[in-house]
């Protein structure tokens, strides 16, 4: 089993959304969720633009993974599907893609254009890989982000670094051991807000790189 860990440059509560007891991976980070499989962990860092480096914000076991499809039809997250003029929670919900006779459609969400109308290098980014990763055991710390001992970023030799690294389970078994004794009372839960959810009406585009507000 692997470990994957990256700098989370936004954190909105949308990528991961940790919201209605299962934290989700369905936009962002395509190698990622087309690689990890069952049973490995996805880690989120803290970045100098949340100033938050050194800090875990989230950590998610895979237990599930399924096509956009898929994750659109199933009753269970059918509360993930964004309502825009609805709670910060609502509004950034992350069930935003299916496809109809072939074509993607996208929902209006954080991902959508500042008018709501789809954006299309988000769709293409995000369904480069067509798979949503499912946690039902995971952490989410959002501003109350824990600082990982500095040894133990050590011992794997984490620098905060653009894309993803991937570790060996036993690489990081200081790490893990960490975070599921010290933060176990924090399983499943959602400690604190995102970083930025009093922003959760902003739209982000890939293609500027850009939040617009």
């Amino acid at each position: 089993m692997a470990v994957y860990m990256y700098v989370v440059a936004r954190d909105f509560g949308f990528a991961p959304n940790p919201f209605h007891g299962v934290c989700t991976l369905a936009t962002c980070k395509p190698v990622v969720r087309r690689k990890a499989k069952i049973g490995d962990w996805v880690i989120g860092m803290g970045g100098a633009k949340l100033d938050a480096v050194g800090r875990c914000i989230f950590a998610m076991q895979v237990t599930g993974a399924m096509s956009f499809n898929e994750y659109w039809a199933d009753p269970r997250f059918r509360d993930k599907r964004p309502v825009r003029n609805g709670s910060r929670v609502m509004m950034l919900g992350d069930n935003i893609y299916h496809q109809e006779y072939g074509d993607w459609r996208q929902l209006d969400s954080h991902h959508s254009r500042p008018n709501g109308s789809p954006d299309l290098h988000n769709i293409s980014a995000d369904t480069g890989a067509d798979r949503v990763l499912i946690s039902e055991k995971f952490f989410y710390f959002g501003t109350s982000a824990p600082e990982v001992p500095k040894a133990i970023l050590e011992e794997i030799r984490y620098t905060n670094l653009r894309g993803h690294r991937v570790y060996l389970n036993y690489e990081c078994e200081g790490l893990l051991n960490w975070l599921t004794t010290s933060q176990s009372a924090y399983l499943n839960r959602v400690v604190d807000d995102p970083f930025q959810f009093k922003q959760s009406a902003a739209r982000y585009s890939v293609s500027d790189d850009k939040i617009f507000d």
